[in-house]
Order: structure tokens, then C-alpha cells, then sequence
């Protein structure tokens, strides 16, 4: 097959991938080619058994076009979502559906030499247990907190790799095709590709977590700016509290906003005496657990944990108005762990604008709380491989 003929079929097949199914002419539209030139290409990919023919689109007057998908086992991809403390792996089909069983790993990456060997074993152990061929996965997705080049595969904060780059040192010991990005980063993609900012043209996705990491969706695409460093917004100098931020620094958002900060503040007061369904146990075995109950408990109208959240949401407003002075964007995403509490961050975060935002430049800026929520990083993880590898 000629090297041209390669190329349009991986085209179609990462079209189909984002879009789940298309007619021929949406195709040939996407993938700016003659209409019988992806037709030709769109048969083949039938008797090649890659591609499906998944019925009639519904009417729009005259003949109704064939639609087409993907087959679910043509490849799969192997996605990953890590933060500093919990690394969480699973392998999906063409469908992006699971098709191992998710699984989480404790994995410290600060200050830890030993993180990168234990992630590429744990790789390597998942895939071996499914028993899918390696070289019917079409690359591994990862994403990472800290200072990702994903141009270089490095990571200038975590997973020290040596004179190679963390893709090239994984690729050789798992034999994967392997690209990285920013974890805040494959959460807006994820929303880009399937969720809340799908067709939007500026939207700023915020991921609640350990920090408070951002993704920039400009002019309909992920932003990542010069080095690939964009969206640092956990590290903005907002306040004059002398704590020492992970970043080095003092004042950062992430001091008064981060999850982080919500469960040392959670302990504090039940330690205290504050009246709360709240338990000094659930808040002190991990953060994950911690932070979950948290969450819970302000899901179920739990007073203290109401408090939490929204003072949290509230310094994130504050973080909100600059960027909305700055960009003016159409929506704002809250997603990541945090998600979870849902609506609680509206209220205060919408406080905030109130009190912090010129009104016209706020006045359209929609606020939604991501429906991928917490899976919005492996959904991206995959996304991301499929963005970069034009598999055939």
C-alpha cells in the first residue's frame, strides 16, 4: 500500500475515533479530501475489517448517508492519569471503552528515583495480563503534573529519566509507542474532544486537585503555549500568607485552594470540635480517601465541608477573574478530582466574579462543572494517542 494511501486511512480512522460515527461526505470534509478518493479509501478500510457500517443517518431530506465507525478491537490504547500520589491505568478499545480493569497504583513522584522504573513495570505488568497483542495497542497516553515538554517527552519536576527522554525510556522497556502531556492539559483535551467544550471556541478548563492546574482551549484548539508550560494557574501570586507553596514560592493560589489545603483544614477542625459527619479517620489514612470524604460530606449538606469547598471556590474565582480579564473566554470548565462536589463551587467561585470582574467582561462567561469529571484525564490519556499516531 503506498505511503499516500496510509496516510488517509489513519486520517479517517482518527476522525472516526473523536467523532464515533460519520458519513462519507463529513469525512472527506474533515480530512480535506476529494469525496471519491475517501470513499476508495473508506471501502478498503471495510473489507479490511477496521471500519463499520453502522447504519442510516436520519433524514435530512433525500437519500440518507451511510454512517461509519470504528471496529472496536481494531487497536486499543493505553491510557493513564497520574498525580503526585496515585497513578491510575487502563486500556480501552476504538470505542474508548474499558476494556481492562482500571488500576490504581500509590506512586509517589516527589522525591522518589525509583518512580519512572516502577511506572514502566506496572505498565507492562497491566498490558501482560490482558493478553492484547503489543502490537495491536496503538501507544500509551500519560498524563503528569509538573513542567511537561511534550514535544521533548520530559518532565522538568518529576520522573527523572536520564540522558533519554521518559518516552523513549518507556517505549524501550514496554515496546509502545508513548507520549506525555501535562495532566491539566489531557483534562482539556478531554473536554475539547467529548464534554463541556466540545465546539467552543475559548474555554478555560480548571482541574481541582492536589493543585489547581489549568487547560487553555484558544481559537477552538489546547493551548499549550511556548515550552509547552502553559496554564501554571495553581502558582499565581494571590496572597500575602508567608506559606510555602510546592512551587518553591510564597502566596500561590494552591496555598488557600487546593484540595490539599481543604483536608488539612477538614482535619484541623474536626481535631477541634467542629460538628461535622466528618471522622478523624476518614481524613487521615491518604489524601485520596481523605479528600473523597470531604466531598461526600458536602454532597450530603454537611456544614463545615459546605464551608470548606466554598472558601476554596471562592480563592478560585479570585484566580477565575484574572483569567477571564485576560482572555474573555466563552465557558470556564471546573473538572479534575474536585468535580465531584459539583455545583458547590459555583456559588462561591460566581462570588468571586461578582465581587472581582468588570461585569461586561463577565456577563457571558458560562461556569460548568465537568460530566467526565475524575475520568476526564484517562479519557484525554487515550484522546492523546490518537491526536498524535495515525494508526493504520
Amino acid at each position: 500500500m503506498s505511503e499516500k494511501n496510509l496516510l488517509y486511512k489513519g486520517k479517517i480512522i482518527k476522525q472516526l475515533y473523536f467523532a464515533s460515527s460519520l458519513s462519507c461526505s463529513d469525512i472527506s470534509t474533515l480530512i480535506d479530501t476529494s469525496l471519491p478518493v475517501t470513499t476508495r479509501m473508506i471501502n478498503e478500510l471495510v473489507k479490511e475489517n477496521d471500519v463499520l457500517e453502522t447504519g442510516l443517518a436520519p433524514s435530512r431530506g433525500g437519500r440518507r448517508p451511510q454512517l461509519y465507525a470504528l471496529r472496536p478491537d481494531r487497536m486499543y490504547t493505553v491510557a493513564v492519569a497520574m498525580d503526585q500520589h496515585f497513578t491510575r491505568i487502563v486500556i480501552t478499545d476504538m470505542l474508548r471503552q474499558p476494556v481492562s480493569r482500571l488500576e490504581k497504583v500509590e506512586l509517589h513522584l516527589a522525591r522518589n528515583a525509583d518512580a519512572l522504573e516502577m511506572l514502566a513495570q506496572k505498565l507492562d505488568d497491566h498490558i501482560g495480563r490482558t493478553g492484547i497483542e503489543k502490537e495491536r495497542i496503538a501507544g500509551i497516553g500519560i498524563g503528569m503534573p509538573g513542567f511537561v515538554d511534550s514535544r521533548k517527552g520530559l518532565n522538568y519536576s518529576f520522573l527523572s529519566s536520564g540522558e533519554i527522554s521518559i518516552t523513549e525510556y518507556i517505549q524501550e522497556r514496554v515496546g509502545v509507542p508513548t507520549f506525555i502531556e501535562n495532566d491539566s492539559s489531557l483534562i482539556a483535551l478531554a473536554e475539547l474532544s467529548f464534554g463541556a467544550a466540545r465546539n467552543k471556541k475559548s474555554a478555560m478548563v480548571v482541574n481541582l486537585s492536589w493543585g489547581i492546574g489549568l487547560g487553555l482551549i484558544l481559537n477552538g484548539k489546547l493551548f499549550r503555549g511556548y515550552n509547552g508550560f502553559a496554564g501554571e494557574f495553581s502558582h499565581l501570586p494571590l496572597f500575602s500568607n508567608d506559606k510555602l507553596c510546592s512551587c518553591g514560592k510564597m502566596g500561590c493560589l494552591e496555598t488557600e485552594a487546593s484540595l490539599v489545603v481543604v483536608v488539612d483544614k477538614a482535619l484541623e477542625g474536626v481535631r477541634n470540635g467542629r460538628v461535622t459527619m466528618m471522622k478523624e479517620e476518614m481524613l487521615e489514612d491518604n489524601l485520596d480517601s481523605a479528600s473523597y470524604a470531604v466531598i461526600q460530606a458536602a454532597s450530603k449538606g454537611d456544614k463545615f465541608a459546605v464551608e470548606l469547598l466554598s472558601e476554596s471556590g471562592y480563592n478560585i474565582g479570585r484566580g477565575v477573574a484574572i483569567l477571564i480579564h485576560l482572555l474573555n473566554p466563552e465557558t470556564i470548565v471546573l473538572g479534575g478530582r474536585g468535580a465531584a462536589a459539583g455545583k458547590i463551587w459555583q456559588t462561591p467561585i460566581q462570588q468571586a466574579l461578582n465581587e472581582h470582574c468588570i461585569p461586561r467582561l463577565a456577563g457571558n462567561t458560562q461556569i460548568e462543572v465537568s460530566a467526565l469529571g475524575y475520568d476526564a484525564e484517562l479519557i484525554g490519556a487515550a484522546a492523546l494517542v490518537m491526536d498524535n499516531s495515525l494508526v493504520t
